[in-house]
């Protein structure tokens, strides 16, 4: 078991690894980007990855407080669904309305893998071969579907 702050810098030290792998990637539009924080330029829609000690997931998270606002943005999404999936070579789940962990209302379109724990740096190498193609491939589909979600 791990105190609170070996836990963190593990993390930290995980996340900093896995951004090191990323750094020399260039976005689909050719552009150095900050991978682990992925700007979508759209309000309220974010690419989320985390890592616990048994699973870790990416996501497209729709964040729009107001619930009605949310669902259309993820219904814009669901007619994007084809394109998507094409771009990820794999099919995603899908929820509308969910909890984060703040316990806000959120959807999201994810993928997850288990069992695996970012405080195992065995497994270091699974997350990292899971997360960044995933991540890649969302820059590319967003490069090209970013323009029918402006505001």
């Amino acid at each position: 078991m791990y105190t609170r702050e070996q836990a963190s810098q593990l993390r930290q030290q995980f996340w900093t690894t896995f951004g090191q792998y990323l750094s020399p990637q260039l976005s689909a539009e050719g552009w150095k980007v900050n991978w682990l924080n992925y700007k979508t330029g759209v309000k309220d829609v974010f690419f989320r990855m985390d890592a616990d000690k048994k699973r870790a997931y990416i996501a497209i998270e729709l964040a729009h407080p107001d619930t009605e606002l949310q669902e259309l943005v993820y219904e814009q999404f669901l007619e994007h669904k084809t394109m998507l999936h094409e771009a990820l070579g794999e099919e995603w789940d899908w929820v509308l309305h969910t909890t984060d962990e703040s316990g806000r209302t959120v959807s999201r379109i994810y993928k997850e893998i288990a069992p695996v724990s970012v405080f195992n740096k065995e497994d270091w190498p699974a997350l990292i071969s899971f997360l960044k193609p995933r991540l890649i491939a969302l820059d590319a589909f967003w490069s090209d579907a970013k323009y029918s979600f402006d505001d």
